[in-house]
Formats: structure tokens, C-alpha cells, sequence
């Protein structure tokens, strides 16, 4: 047993006296008296990190498998710490095992007063939860506790299987009821678009009929116009009103054949269809002069 020993960065020794505590090394060399001292322990004050793995059961008894790290160090490298964590426990393993009962205790503890459904979305909750006991008792054993992770969240088989079952159906309801929507909109839409179309087109025919309506009107009161202006030059010239009549007869029937396109025009060529044509047009002659022609629409 050698008097002179070293003590590396980020650790500091532990000296006893016949068993009891004695003093601390910091890193570098130290001194002791052989078989008299001896180095109880070397104290890390470094981060150090622990993964738990452990199972809880929710309040509808469903299996929760959680996979955690566990990031601590000491409090200080104080004297009166560092007796604290050499001295609490006996050794290395021990601590261990009081650590991860430590958090199984605290998670089961929250986990039984959730249902299974409500776990996966609680992660920051159990971690709160957690910490918030670990710190008092880590407080007293000579460390601080820097970070607490759950890495993994998993239920058994049926469970995992059931609950994608559950995932699949909502998602093909949201889907089914998306679809629906679309149809409405796009049915909508088009209804609009149908009713809109029906709307233009029968303005369109109404301004349309009113304009030609208004050009019948205008037609038949230039007509009554050149019927009563052609009365009142026959007048005039002291000339017959059935000759001028006539020949108005004549051309219409003229200017029609010329139009027509090939169609075929059949007249009365007796002497009483002439005269009973001349009558009707005389009729007209006297209705434009009164003003009946003008009242039609």
C-alpha cells in the first residue's frame, strides 16, 4: 500500500481513518499513511447517466412498458456532499436500484390514476411528475437530478394492434366525411353555376323578345305611316287609292318571289280574289288613317 496516490479530473477521494471519515483529495497527488488510511471511495462530479426500463398499469388495467434515461450529478463538490453520496449507499449497484425503484414508484403512482388512452398524450405530465419527487430525494442522497426522459412508451400486442384499429376507423370516417363534404361543395357549385346560367339566358331571351317586340312595333307604325302618307298623296293627285293600293300589292308580291328562295307562291288569279284583295287593302288603308295600326303592339 503506497502512501502516494493520484486522483483523477472530475472525481475526488475519500480518505478514512481506521473506517472512519477522515478528509477529502482533490484531483492530483495525495498522501496517506499506509495501513493506517486507505481510500474509502472516488466520488465522480461529473454528469452521469442510468437507463431504466419498467412497466406500469393503467386504471382500466392496461400493461404500459416505459424505456427511460435518467441524467444526475452531485450537488457540489462540497465536503459535506460528498460524505453524503460516499457514505449513503455501500456501494455503486445499490444506488442504482434505488433509483430505478424510485421512478417505477413515481410512475406507477400516475400511471394507475390515467386510462390507457390517455397515456401517450401525458409524456410531459409523467416526466413533471416524476421530477418533482426525484429532486427531494436525490437532494438527500447528494445529487441533483439535470434531466429525466421517456424514450419510449409501449402497450402490450393486442392493445398496439386495437389501438391502430382505432386510428385506421377515424381516419377512414374523417375521410368519408371529407369526401362528403367535396360532393356538397362541388353539387353546390355547379347547382349555382346551372341556376345562373338559366338566369343570363332567360334575361337574355326577355331583352331579346322586348327588342324585337319594340322592332314589330316600329315596323308596323312605319308601315301605317307609308299607308297614311300614300292615302293623302292619292288624295291629292285626285288619283285612285285601290291603283296605288295595287301596285303596292304587286311589288310585295314581287319582292316576296325574289326572296323566297325557291319557294312556291300561290295566288287567287280571278277577277273576285283581285277584288277582294284590293278590299282588304283598302281596310288598311282606312285603319292606318285612324290610328288603329299604331295601338297594336
Amino acid at each position: 500500500m503506497f502512501p502516494i496516490f493520484s486522483v483523477k479530473q472530475g472525481t475526488v477521494a475519500v480518505i478514512t481513518t481506521w473506517g472512519r471519515y477522515k478528509r477529502l483529495v482533490r484531483p492530483g497527488l495525495g498522501f496517506r499513511i499506509p495501513f493506517v488510511q486507505k481510500i474509502h471511495s472516488r466520488v465522480s462530479i461529473q454528469h452521469q447517466s442510468m437507463e431504466l426500463s419498467f412497466q406500469a398499469i393503467t386504471q382500466d388495467q392496461a400493461n404500459v412498458y416505459f424505456k427511460a434515461m435518467l441524467l444526475y450529478a452531485t450537488i457540489d463538490d462540497s465536503e459535506d456532499t460528498i460524505k453524503k453520496v460516499a457514505f449513503k449507499f455501500i456501494n455503486k449497484e445499490s444506488l442504482t436500484i434505488a433509483l430505478v425503484r424510485t421512478v417505477e414508484a413515481i410512475t406507477r403512482g400516475y400511471v394507475a390514476t390515467q386510462k390507457q388512452a390517455e397515456i401517450l398524450g401525458q409524456r410531459a405530465e409523467i416526466i413533471a411528475e416524476a421530477k418533482s419527487h426525484l429532486d427531494g430525494t436525490l437532494a438527500d442522497w447528494g445529487y441533483h437530478l439535470i434531466d429525466l426522459q421517456l424514450n419510449d412508451i409501449t402497450f402490450d400486442e393486442v392493445i398496439t394492434r386495437s389501438m391502430a384499429t382505432v386510428v385506421a376507423s377515424a381516419n377512414l370516417r374523417a375521410a368519408a366525411v371529407n369526401e362528403g363534404e367535396a360532393v356538397l361543395i362541388r353539387e353546390t357549385k355547379a347547382a349555382e353555376a346551372r341556376g345562373a346560367a338559366i338566369r343570363i339566358t332567360s334575361e337574355a331571351e326577355a331583352i331579346a323578345s322586348q327588342k324585337r317586340g319594340q322592332g314589330v312595333r316600329m315596323f308596323r307604325t312605319e308601315v301605317a305611316a307609308g299607308l297614311a302618307e300614300a292615302s293623302r298623296t292619292v288624295e291629292q293627285s285626285g288619283a285612285s287609292e285601290a291603283l296605288v293600293l295595287f301596285a303596292m300589292w304587286t311589288e310585295t308580291i314581287r319582292d316576296a318571289a325574289e326572296h323566297g328562295h325557291g319557294n312556291v307562291i300561290f295566288l287567287d288569279g280571278s277577277i273576285d280574289g283581285m277584288d277582294h284583295s284590293l278590299q282588304r287593302l283598302l281596310a288598311m288603308n282606312q285603319a292606318a288613317k285612324s290610328g288603329q295600326l299604331d295601338a297594336q303592339p
